[in-house]
């Protein structure tokens, strides 16, 4: 997603309501990830797939074009959604199509296309911003035509039947699971910012979420049709897959979201040479996830590289976590090198190991369950890190400047602008961050060797040669044989 604003941009809205342009999206993307999935496990993939792209298209439209900042807002809500569809569906149609012993080489391509879109994104975004003829909106603009033809080139191309079942939809689990979803997001990401992680707001959100999901779980144990079919969870792949997921997004998202802004404040560079300076994690990343692809799909071989992925990430967040302000652009190069490397043989690996681990008719539910934990790690990650930053950054300023430290940036949630402060008070403040930045991989570090920990205990089983329709099929002859009411899988172009 490109979404970025300058600080003249920022300071026009209050903090409160740019806070929610930035979350709303994020929110609505992550708790509505395992209805897509579910929903692609009853109804036409392509179809919730063009109707994903479509409704980011109006949110990307009415983001664009919005002159207040409730239809923003509101705009973003709709962007998440459609996000969260594009999140769990784009996964789910491979394993349709392509067998799992295929399958490799192309979850490979999606992981370079995934790491191609992370780099491009913010730098793409922060060039809109800073050309004064273009300007933020066209960060919302310039996905609108890629999206249009991707529409029609899944129209023209794409054919997947459907099969037509007697189903009932658990809209009281839906809401259950989204609002429950909806209220942990929302305190993980304004705790420590709007109010206090010790509040009545904690209690309230914290607590109501707890009573929300736990519903939800009595709900989905009863329902014929759940949303999240409580039974994947006993198989061992799908449960250490989830674990290993939601620990990635809590390593990866929490601890490189924040690097960005490293570069900018503690290194001195502009939004530009920030995003170009991310180019060697992003590297690594597309090249191990495509490397790895290709082999796993020529042995049939997978949980090495699980393995491997869980080690190295963990290296690279260790190594990551001795950098300050001075550490040269060649060695920190170095390091996000290995951390992408890590993550391209792990992410996208996950999910192929939970695919071919389940039902073909369970697809749509395994796949969004380790995108919503995965998306739910990061969220999570993000905000407490991102408090952890905030924290230290008012230590090392109070330490060297007393009270006025403080007062000077540490206990603000905004980042500075550095080419209005003095080289002495610059210095202190780019120390201060950079410390606080290595401190934010020191703690990402175990999560990343807890995610190790899960994969290990991981079973390796041959990969199927058969694709998620083809096993649909026997599945459904099986079904007929047992005696079971048939389904009868019918084109849908």
């Amino acid at each position: 997603m490109l979404f970025n604003l300058s600080l003249q941009d920022a300071l026009a809205i209050c903090q409160s309501a740019y806070t929610w342009v930035v979350t709303s999206e994020l929110l609505a993307m992550t708790a509505t990830v395992p209805l897509w999935g579910k929903l692609s496990d009853l109804y036409n993939k392509k179809l919730l797939l063009q109707l994903s792209l479509g409704m980011f298209v109006v949110g990307s439209l009415l983001a664009g074009f919005s002159q207040g900042i409730e239809l923003l807002i509101f705009s973003r809500v709709m962007q998440g959604i459609g996000a969260g569809g594009l999140t769990a569906l784009a996964q789910v149609v491979m394993a349709a199509i392509i067998p799992p012993r295929r399958l490799g080489k192309y979850a490979g391509i999606f992981g370079a296309v995934f790491a191609v879109g992370t780099v491009a994104g913010p730098l793409v975004g922060g060039v809109m911003v800073d050309t004064s003829w273009l300007g933020w909106r066209w960060c919302f603009f310039i996905g609108v035509p890629f999206a249009l033809l991707a529409i029609a080139l899944l129209q023209r191309t794409l054919h997947l039947p459907t099969v037509r079942r007697d189903v009932k939809i658990d809209y009281l689990g839906a809401f259950l699971i989204v609002a429950g979803v909806s209220a942990i997001l929302i305190w993980t990401s304004l705790a420590g910012n709007q109010f206090d992680w010790a509040s009545w707001q904690t209690a309230v959100l914290t607590g109501g979420g707890a009573l929300l999901l736990v519903a939800a779980v009595s709900v989905e144990a009863r329902v014929p049709e759940p949303i999240i079919p409580l039974d994947i969870f006993r198989n061992r792949t799908v449960t250490l897959t989830t674990i290993a997921s939601l620990l990635v997004g809590v390593a990866m998202f929490g601890g490189t979201v924040f690097l960005s802004q490293y570069f900018q404040i503690a290194l001195g560079k502009s939004p530009t040479v920030a995003g170009l300076m991310g180019l060697p994690m992003i590297l690594g990343l597309l090249v191990a996830s495509t490397i790895a692809g290709q082999i796993i799909s020529a042995t049939g071989k997978w949980k090495i590289y699980l393995v491997a992925g869980g080690v190295i990430m963990t290296a690279g967040l260790a190594l990551l976590a001795t950098i300050d302000a001075n550490t040269g652009f060649g060695l920190l190069s170095l390091y996000m090198a290995i951390l992408g490397i890590g993550v391209g043989l792990l992410m996208q690996n996950l999910v192929l190991a939970a695919q071919n681990d389940v039902p073909a008719a369970e697809l749509g539910a395994a796949t969004s369950v380790l995108s919503f934990f995965r998306s739910m790690g990061g969220t999570i990650g993000t905000s407490v890190l991102g408090a952890i930053l905030a924290n230290r950054v008012a230590s090392e300023m109070a330490k060297s400047l007393g009270t006025e430290g403080e007062a000077a940036g540490g206990s603000s949630h905004a980042v500075p602008d550095m080419t209005t402060l003095p080289a002495p008070m610059r210095e202190i403040v780019e120390n201060a961050y950079g410390l606080a930045t290595a401190e934010l991989f020191l703690v990402a570090t175990p999560f990343a060797a807890l995610a190790l920990l899960a994969v290990v205990f991981i079973k390796e089983k041959p990969l199927k040669t058969t694709s998620g329709m083809e096993r649909l099929a026997e599945e459904a002859k099986q079904a007929v044989a047992d005696g079971d009411k048939p389904s009868s899988p019918t084109p849908v172009s």
